[in-house]
């Protein structure tokens, strides 16, 4: 499956803002809030070192305690005031967080569900799931914690260099001067360690799906007896992982150790010449004091604004990785005539919606995938009638599923048209087709829950009896008779506390639940074996009794009796006819056929 990764760029303005305002707008109360705050913060830090100048020169310098009662009282109302502002801002960052995470998850979700069959064809699981998840997530942090961080510190820096050239411009701008180099050293230790970092995560990647390997292929890796090699490739990316983790810590040593270094040269200079004008009279000692916690405390600040920029810089791969899964468009959607009569995914106008009998014609149809050139029909033209069985048979990779993807729209013919019910299944929305339409997979798919609730994906309002009786259509009671719990059984991630017959089974019985007007049956028994399939013969038959079905079949046995039977070859149909016709044709159908039947006989699966 070749992957539709993004080659192109998406420019992004003002690190992407214009772009994520519609998300952020919704929530600009807090967003304001949130900086106001942020603001406030970082000056009641600030100035607390204003507190120590004045209890050195007042208490110790004059040595008198007159005002100690009054300056307890203010310092603690003062720390008071930053525990306060600090809960406060944590709690406007976290929400602000969650709802840009939220808004953005379910905007891709929604807009995921309005995708093309296409773009999952084209793009893995797990792509997709990085752009909801992962990228979702980096962006909420940027619009809360990073802006804080970018607001905290940089208001920070402002308001001590403000106070400190207001103090004393002259010991100001000898602490000032060392900016520039602190700046640079930690500029050039946060590229080296943004780069470290990212290779640390790609291998941690790259060991993430090691192990779901190890896990999810347990079986042949035991079968092929590779257990050793599987450990001895898991070692390697360990020891790699681990290589790079010690190097990213040493360099992070490194940058730590310099910015300690940093601040002592800073502290040295400000006792230097701090301590100079303090003797001379100059200065006095609280002054210095507020230089010495600045000195201190001015490269974190520096480092922490660096680390919000690249961490800003780096986010924007997420926004752009978002923004192009968001403005893709689906290569089959509705147009806004059909949008405005017949609603769309998520607000349907069922009241327009006519009812759908069955009849399907294909009319001249030309198609080629989207991924592809070669035509895959060409000027293909079929009549359906109502409550028709048409079953579809070919070599594995024919290209049997071509037919049903065009009727279910999935697909857009590429020339020609699909009518249903006489009009051009284009005309009316692709909600109104799929709610009327019974899509049995080849592999089947329960989702986690009860019994119940996963019948009830048919149909949502059904009752109890109307679910034990699509059950008995299939002939699954016996699943029901040795769950204790019945319907209220829960059948675990995927249905895994089934077997695969049993979940056959039941997506049977939740397609039939809906009383679908076209019923599709994709490969839908050569999951179950042969008992099994004998069943649920007798239920299919009557399942689609005066209902247009289409049966993409490998057992060749489950469709002698269908009104139309097509052989796919290479991605084209080269026979019609019905099992009789084609019988007696001795073509294609007929090897296929032959073959099969020797292979059971040979196998004792038929007398």
């Amino acid at each position: 499956m070749g992957e539709q990764h993004d080659d192109k760029n998406v420019k992004l303005p003002f690190f992407g803002f214009p772009i994520l305002w519609p998300f952020i707008k919704k929530y600009k109360k807090t967003m304001i809030w949130m900086i106001t705050l942020g603001f406030l913060v970082s000056g009641v830090d600030a100035i607390y070192p204003l507190f120590n100048r004045y209890a050195i020169n007042h208490f110790i310098g004059e040595k008198t305690l007159d005002t100690l009662p009054y300056f307890i009282i203010g310092y603690v109302l003062m720390a008071a005031v930053q525990a306060a502002l600090n809960m406060k801002n944590v709690t406007d960052c976290t929400k602000m967080e969650m709802y840009t995470n939220r808004d953005l998850r379910n905007s891709a979700f929604s807009h995921l569900q309005e995708l093309s069959l296409s773009y999952y064809n084209q793009n893995s699981v797990g792509y997709i799931h990085a752009r909801v998840m992962s990228d979702s997530g980096k962006i909420g942090e940027l619009v809360s914690w990073r802006t804080m961080d970018l607001v905290w510190w940089g208001s920070y820096i402002l308001i001590v260099l403000v106070v400190m050239l207001v103090t004393n411009w002259k010991l100001a701008l000898l602490v000032i001067a060392l900016l520039p180099v602190a700046v640079l050293l930690v500029t050039l230790f946060q590229k080296k360690l943004l780069k470290l970092n990212r290779s640390v995560r790609e291998m941690n990647s790259t060991i993430t799906a090691d192990i779901n390997e190890g896990i999810t292929g347990v079986k042949s890796m035991k079968t092929l007896v590779v257990e050793d090699k599987m450990g001895r490739h898991f070692n390697e990316d360990t020891r790699e992982m681990y290589r790079r983790s010690v190097k990213t810590t040493h360099y992070s040593a490194m940058m730590t150790a310099t910015i300690t270094l940093m601040s002592a040269i800073a502290l040295s200079i400000v006792l230097w010449k701090g301590g100079e004008m303090t003797t001379a009279k100059v200065m006095e000692i609280g002054t210095l004091s507020i230089f010495m916690s600045y000195a201190l405390g001015m490269i974190d600040p520096i480092q922490g604004i660096i680390s919000a920029i690249s961490g800003i810089i780096a986010v924007q791969v997420n926004i752009e990785r978002y923004t192009r899964l968001i403005n893709t468009e689906g290569e089959v959607y509705d147009r806004p005539d059909v949008v405005e009569k017949y609603g769309d995914t998520f607000e349907p106008k069922r009241e327009n919606w006519e009812p759908l009998n069955g009849e399907i014609e294909f009319r001249d149809v030309t198609f080629h995938y989207p991924d592809g050139e070669e035509k895959v029909l060409e000027h293909f033209n079929l009549l359906v009638p109502q409550g028709t069985n048409v079953a579809i048979v070919g070599e594995t990779g024919a290209g049997k599923s071509t037919l049903v993807n065009l009727v279910c729209r999935f697909f857009e013919p590429t020339e020609g048209q699909v009518l249903i019910d006489g009009r051009d299944a284009r005309d009316r929305s692709l909600q109104w087709l799929h709610s009327n339409l019974g899509y049995v997979l080849q592999t089947p798919h329960l989702f986690s829950g009860t019994i119940r609730d996963n019948l009830r994906y048919g149909k949502p309002d059904a009752t109890d009896d109307e679910i034990l009786r699509a059950i008995h259509l299939v002939s699954a009671d016996f699943i029901l008779e040795k769950m204790k719990d019945g319907l209220d059984t829960e059948i675990g991630e995927g249905g895994d506390f089934l077997s695969t017959g049993e979940k056959q089974l039941l997506s049977i019985a939740r397609a039939l639940l809906a009383d679908p007007a076209i019923l599709i049956l994709d490969e839908a028994t050569s999951s179950i074996d042969t008992v099994t399939e004998k069943a649920i013969q007798h239920a299919i038959s009557t399942a689609i009794e005066n209902r247009t079905s289409f049966m993409i079949a490998h057992r060749l046995s489950t469709i002698v009796n269908a009104d139309v039977i097509l052989v796919v070859s290479e991605g084209k149909i080269i026979e019609r006819g019905t099992h009789k016709q084609l019988m007696k044709a001795k073509g294609a159908y007929y090897e296929l056929y032959t073959r099969q039947y020797e292979e059971l006989v040979v196998n004792n699966e038929i007398g």
